[in-house]
């Protein structure tokens, strides 16, 4: 099922978190980004059809950006227990397979997710220097199954999530009119679904 961000306000202070990385095992904080002046919070897994449309171009973006002051990282919170395909396991190897060289972080118990008000698959928050919400939505207008060729359809660029980086590294405030991601919906455990979902 298809759903689109919560678009959180802008302005929330990033949520903490503590979790383990899929591929080894090390805790990643959100305090271990405090040295870079953005942040980029990315909830993804490894079966989303919208999220295998957009890997390249997160492998593109941790790459052209791996030499400025820009944290990136990925979380998984779908319930293994429905979709072992989205167990840490897994999701490493999609992962190494990308070419991801970011974390991608395990958040078990989805509590992670749900202090963000994440609902889909990819789903991206990037905060400032001061740790507030200054972007959140889609990366670009590009969705699975609709080529370049096609009328409406959008180029896998990075476009709308790039402007907001380099706002934020340029010193500058980012674009208020923001889109919202749209995705599949992340795979609550039975019964913890949140409110806002």
């Amino acid at each position: 099922m298809a759903v689109s961000s919560t678009m959180l306000e802008l302005g929330t202070v990033a949520p903490d978190f503590s979790l383990p990385d899929v591929i080894s095992g090390k805790t990643v904080q959100l305090a271990d980004f405090a040295e870079k002046k953005a942040l980029l919070v990315m909830f993804v897994c490894a079966h989303c059809p919208y999220v295998v449309h957009v890997q390249p171009e997160l492998t593109r973006l941790a790459r052209d950006y791996a030499g400025q002051s820009v944290g990136l990282v990925a979380i998984t919170a779908n319930d293994v227990g429905q979709y072992p395909q989205d167990a840490p396991q897994p999701s490493a190897a999609m992962a190494c397979a990308a070419g991801w060289t970011f974390p991608f972080l395990y958040d078990e118990s989805q509590s992670v997710a749900k202090a963000y008000t994440a609902a889909c698959t990819p789903d991206f928050f990037l905060f400032d220097a001061a740790r507030q919400l200054v972007y959140r939505g889609q990366l670009d207008s590009s969705r699975p199954g609709r080529g370049p060729d096609r009328p409406g359809a959008g180029v896998l660029n990075g476009a709308d999530l790039r402007a907001a980086i380099e706002a934020v590294l340029a010193g500058q405030p980012v674009n208020p009119q923001q889109m919202p991601s749209i995705g599949c919906n992340i795979k609550w455990k039975p019964g913890h679904e949140p409110a806002y979902f």
